[in-house]
């Protein structure tokens, strides 16, 4: 048996299914991330986990043992919130240490451990402050150390990062990906960021409308997405109607394709192809947006709206509004996608 296993969840209020029947497996050390759009059920699911919204059907294994309807204290499962839910009037010391003295733990015992802790998240000289003497980031590193202290065997993350600053969020997920791996800790992140769930997990597990309608690696999913919702929701993947694959690709094939952004290219004159590579077609730039090291081209191609993906190699090469060009397209990229 997996380290923790979900079988038929189920999780409804009142007339309102949030899940119905939800099926998982997770491996002890695995970083797994609940991806999807705002009310997709990510979050309820991980408050069932933690006993936090009691489930209405199904069965929730930890390491063999069937914690379904154990109250949250007895699941030995730590969690972190969005909001940080740190005590006001506590040091920082104070709110780490909250936890293990709810376990009555020993004052000296107390003392090391938090002090571990504490410069394991980067925290020291800060032991004394109070919340509101703390940036965001610290914040939120101290309600990590709080969830840590006390040795859970399952941390979860409920959008931790979501109010901090592009800087802050990109050190700290770095940091807490260190720290799981570091601790060999099972973790079940939850968050709507593509970029966020690419980079920190082992595997994502891709929600919509309550379902897991894709689990995989990373890579799994963001180069064979199993539907549609799934190539629109990962990578800005084209989606080309039946009709116009056939017309552009040579493609017959009874649903839509995808190709992704960086699988299409502009002819470069003198320059040879492989067989891959699809007879060039003529297309018009409506828009462009610069996002660095990247320039995302919005081309019209026989009436057909195809966003492509270039190195920023130089400004000069920069392609303005309804310039022409010759696209080419990597067919070993293409793939027909379900609705």
């Amino acid at each position: 048996m997996s380290y923790v296993t979900a079988t038929h969840l189920t999780k409804r209020f009142g007339e309102n299914t949030v899940f119905e029947r939800v099926n998982f497996t997770i491996e002890q050390g695995e970083f797994v991330t609940l991806l999807g759009p705002s009310g997709c059920g990510k979050s309820t699911l991980l408050r069932s986990l933690a006993g936090l919204n009691p489930v209405d059907g199904g069965q929730i294994w930890v390491n063999g043992e069937d914690i379904t309807h154990q109250i949250p204290q007895e699941r030995g499962i730590g969690m972190v919130f969005q909001s940080y839910a740190l005590f006001p009037n506590m040091t920082v010391e104070g709110n780490i240490a909250f936890g293990l003295k709810m376990q009555k733990r020993a004052p000296k015992d107390i003392q090391r451990e938090v002090a571990k802790i504490i410069a394991l998240v980067d925290l020291k000289g800060r032991e004394k402050h109070y919340p509101h003497e703390l940036s965001g980031g610290q914040r939120q590193r101290v309600a990590l150390a709080r969830a840590l202290v006390v040795k859970p065997r399952i941390l979860l993350l409920d959008e931790p990062l979501s109010a901090l600053d592009a800087k802050i969020r990109k050190h700290l997920r770095q940091q807490i990906r260190d720290i799981q791996t570091e601790l060999n800790l099972t973790t079940i992140f939850v968050t709507h960021d593509q970029e966020e769930a690419m980079i920190m997990s082992d595997r994502i597990f891709l929600m919509n409308k309550g379902e897991i309608v894709q689990a995989g690696t990373p890579e799994e999913i963001y180069t064979h997405p199993a539907n549609e919702f799934v190539a629109s929701f990962m990578g800005h993947y084209n989606l080309v109607a039946a009709n116009k694959a056939k017309q552009l690709f040579n493609i017959e094939t009874p649903w839509k394709v995808a190709i992704r952004p960086e699988s299409i290219y502009v002819k470069e004159h003198g320059r040879h192809y492989d067989k891959h590579i699809s007879a060039p077609q003529t297309g018009t730039i409506i828009n462009h947006q610069l996002l660095g090291n990247v320039i995302r081209y919005q081309v019209d191609v026989g009436e057909c709206e195809l966003t492509v993906d270039l190195l920023n190699r130089s400004s000069e090469r920069l392609l303005a509004r309804g310039s022409q060009l010759e696209l080419l397209f990597n067919l070993n990229e293409i793939q027909p996608v379900r609705a």
